[in-house]
């Protein structure tokens, strides 16, 4: 059984959880000398900036349309997403020229490696399991700053792991290289996720049209409920602005059609696409 909060509640669960991992891992990273830990401590660190960006803007994207933002304030979420991901490459940059020095160097002394193995290990779990919980708040909620604060935690789910098989490989062969390599490799996985994070964001804010399966559910509406007065329409057009949908058409009519009838028939066909869209706003132009 799933269990849902509020999209503040969520974030704030969010912030957390990372103040809580952060504080472990920095210790570790002390402890054992490890640059892998030290940069699971600074991805930590930015998943904690995200999560407090992820809480300012779902709360001050719920904030009713007002007469400067008559669309409301929803785009703040994506733009919060923007963030994240900018924030994760550049972390992700800044493990890999510490790593790559320290691979130069030679300077790679791994100590207390059991205490490492044990945080990183509750790391791996802890970050799967509020990855997951994040992202079923995300999907109930159609929330991006949410669900780039998931993509967060699930990426730090899979590089915690990569640490712990890091530090694994240096208690049982003693090659402490392993370590920075693996900061690397996992830092380039890293990037690869802040892009796409960046990515569909961008898409949001510059009013990327829908989804093909959404446009198609929108042109299967029309049909299910079109009426024999309407004889076409064009300049279909579709965005997102946060978890809302804005659809706009224009209808066409035939000759002798009432003004007061064919606005009826636009109601019925508005009805019909809010109908088949959750949280759709559309808007007809009415022809002759």
């Amino acid at each position: 059984m799933s269990i849902t909060i509020t999209k503040a509640g969520a974030a704030a669960v969010s912030v957390t959880y990372n103040v809580v991992l952060i504080a472990a891992k920095l210790v570790a990273a002390i402890l054992t000398g490890s640059v892998a830990m030290l940069s699971e401590a600074l991805n930590s660190s930015i998943d904690l900036v995200a999560s407090v960006i992820a809480l300012v803007a779902v709360r001050r994207a719920d904030v009713p349309a007002d007469r400067e933002h008559p669309y409301g304030h929803q785009k703040i979420e994506s733009v919060a997403a923007t963030i994240e991901g900018m924030l994760i490459v550049s972390v992700a940059g800044f493990i890999i020229s510490e790593s790559a020095g320290r691979l130069i160097s030679g300077e790679t002394a791994i100590e207390s490696v059991g205490i490492g193995i044990v945080v990183i290990a509750f790391s791996t779990v802890s970050a799967a399991a509020v990855g997951l919980f994040l992202r079923e708040q995300a999907r109930v909620h159609r929330s991006p700053a949410l669900e780039g604060d998931a993509a967060h935690l699930s990426a730090d789910a899979i590089t915690s792991f990569g640490v712990l098989l890091g530090l694994l490989a240096i208690q049982i062969t003693g090659a402490e290289w392993v370590d920075s390599a693996v900061a690397i490799a996992l830092s380039l996985f890293i990037i690869v996720t802040g892009i796409n994070i960046i990515r569909k964001a961008a898409g949001i804010l510059v009013d990327e049209t829908l989804p093909a399966e959404e446009m198609d559910r929108i042109e299967e509406a029309i049909a299910r409920v079109r009426p024999p007065e309407v004889v076409g329409y064009h300049k279909l057009r579709a965005r997102t602005t946060g978890t809302r949908r804005y659809i706009e058409m224009h209808v066409q009519f035939r000759d002798g059609t009432s003004l007061e009838q064919a606005h009826g028939l636009a109601h019925g066909l508005r009805n019909a696409i809010e109908g088949a869209l959750r949280d759709a706003e559309v808007l007809i132009h009415v022809e002759p």
